[in-house]
């Protein structure tokens, strides 16, 4: 039972980088007329947030909309998101159920969608601390200056981290969207192990990242290149190690379980 934490998060890396090898092999079958649609129909969305005050509490009918937009795969996936300093690339899902935020993170309903442009504010929420997936642990290391990369469909936006901040989960001035700004916010639970905060990672586009924002092996320069292998983290995960670490498991819980009535035999 020891190596469950180890085994589980080698299965969600493994997952995770699957999930993005799959979106960015469905994103290179599109044509230039399919991204220009999906792009103008994100914008409309984006600029009709701004004439809705109560927007992050969506009606069923926006949601569907909402559901309906930059989903190439079918699958809720609208993009994923590289954060070289903490080595993670993760992909970004439609809301933030909790069965999405188990194995990756989600798009906050009622925020930008992450397209970029004037007067949007796009809010990408994770877990951190999860035994089975390390997620956003380590977002807390990120300070002004670093830099984080959002790729959807075929445009990548960078932005530069310019204000951390700690809030109740019921505060949202900063997460409101301000006339003019192109901000992205990180978002996740603080202090670690106690979760009553949240920790918010903002960044303004830029036109690129400075070497030192861009800093974590190289992830920023090579986004669009990994193999499935290599999406999630930047190290490859041979195809037969899920299988022997699920193996491993077993073995190890069927010991554990043995253990007792190979005693009492005795």
């Amino acid at each position: 039972m020891l190596l469950y934490p180890t085994v589980s998060e080698r299965l969600n890396a493994l997952h995770q980088s699957q999930a993005i090898a799959g979106y960015t092999k469905r994103v290179e079958t599109l044509e230039p007329e399919d991204y220009d649609a999906m792009f103008a129909a994100a914008e409309r969305y984006n600029a009709a947030l701004l004439r809705k005050p109560d927007r992050f509490r969506p009606t069923a009918e926006e949601l569907a909309e909402y559901n309906g937009l930059l989903d190439p795969s079918g699958n809720g996936i609208m993009g994923y998101v590289t954060v070289p300093k903490i080595d993670v690339r993760l992909p970004i899902y439609h809301g933030t159920d909790e069965t999405v935020l188990q194995t990756a993170i989600g798009h906050i309903p009622g925020s930008s969608l992450p397209v970029g442009g004037k007067s949007t504010h796009a809010v990408i929420s994770g877990h951190r601390g999860l035994p089975s997936a390390k997620l956003f642990t380590r977002l807390d290391e990120l300070m002004a200056g670093d830099g984080f990369i959002l790729t959807v469909l075929n445009r990548e936006l960078y932005y530069q981290v310019d204000q951390v901040t700690v809030v109740l989960p019921s505060e949202i001035e900063d997460i409101r969207i301000t006339e003019g700004e192109d901000y992205c916010t990180l978002v996740t639970c603080t202090p670690y192990g106690i979760n009553s905060h949240r920790m918010l990672i903002r960044g303004h586009r830029v036109d690129r990242l400075p070497e030192a924002a861009s800093d974590g092996g190289g992830m920023a320069e090579d986004t669009a290149d990994d193999t499935p292998e290599t999406a999630q983290s930047g190290r490859e995960i041979p195809d037969w190690m899920p299988l022997a670490f699920a193996g491993f498991a077993v073995l190890v819980i069927g010991g554990a379980l043995l253990a007792p009535v190979k005693r009492r035999r005795k």
